[in-house]
């Protein structure tokens, strides 16, 4: 064999390792794409996902507010009713705490005089 296709021979040799080594390479990076892709599609997927939960709860809780504001506004009047009681509660509470004893040498008597006091002024209708 001669020189000249000696040198051929390793010529052709080279560049067919060189082609099966571009090969290997070209499909390692077609893989990491597809891959990189794949995670981008993840990646949007689980954004519009997080988006669609942030979204589904802001409005769950603008409802719960207007829901609280209409019962805020439906126990006004309650509200003002135990209000208005507790107050005339609170007078005579302060009304009664402000009494003097009726018999000062015997307080047991002075509270049974006011508590017959109390349960006539109950039977009043």
């Amino acid at each position: 064999m001669s020189a000249g296709a000696v040198v051929l021979l390793l010529s052709l040799a080279g560049n067919a390792v060189l082609g099966w080594a571009y090969l290997e390479q070209r499909d390692q990076a077609a893989a990491a794409q597809a891959k990189a892709a794949a995670s981008l599609a993840t990646a949007t997927t689980q954004r519009d996902q997080a988006r669609a939960d942030a979204t589904a709860c802001s409005d769950a809780t603008e409802a719960l507010r207007e829901l609280a504001d209409r019962r805020t506004a439906a126990a006004a009047p309650a509200r003002a009713a135990a209000a208005s009681t507790a107050r005339m509660h609170q007078a005579r509470a302060d009304a009664t705490l402000s009494l003097q004893p009726s018999k000062p040498a015997d307080l047991c008597a002075s509270m049974q005089a006011m508590g017959d006091e109390w349960l006539q002024g109950r039977a009043k209708p």
